[in-house]
């Protein structure tokens, strides 16, 4: 089955940096499932995917545009620290994550204070040129619920 528009996909994938060093990868956790041409993927792995099949694996590097966007240059912001998630104490170069009005967003703690911290809002991997080795393991035709919900449920998908 070539991949569409309305299949749900399910993949693994290992993500590398410019020298080639692992950043994460889902080995050994459950494929990730989205719904193909609904907008569930960045552009650059979901156009890598189309027209591939189940069992092909393959790499692809995407410029940042076509991942986590181009980085932002002093795009700060200062959040109550109760707010951010990930962690009781923050230290400057941390990761968190915060809730806004489009979901959870993960950020880079820049500055911090008694009740406020500064934040960068860019994502930590914005502005970066990157590679996913990927492997297509399983694609099957999307529900109308899934299609009207506009995105893939169960296993690696959206849970109801």
């Amino acid at each position: 089955m070539e991949i569409k528009d309305d299949l749900v996909v399910q993949f693994n994938y290992t993500l590398r940096d410019e020298k080639g060093e692992v950043i994460e990868t889902n080995e050994g956790h459950d494929p990730i499932a989205y719904l193909h041409g609904h907008d569930n993927m960045m552009p650059g792995v979901e156009n890598a995917i189309a027209g591939k099949k189940v069992g092909d694996k393959f790499s692809v590097t995407l410029p940042a545009s076509e991942t986590y966007g181009e980085r932002i240059e002093n795009a700060e912001q200062r959040v109550p620290s109760k707010h951010l998630l990930g962690a009781k104490v923050w230290k400057p170069g941390m990761r968190a994550i915060v809730n806004t009005d489009q979901g959870q967003r993960q950020v880079t703690v820049v500055k911090v204070g008694k009740f406020m911290v500064t934040v960068d809002i860019n994502h930590p991997l914005a502005g970066r040129e990157l590679t996913f080795d990927i492997e297509i393991v399983d694609a099957r035709e999307a529900s109308a619920e899934e299609i009207a919900h506009g995105h893939a449920h169960g296993v690696g998908g959206h849970q109801h």
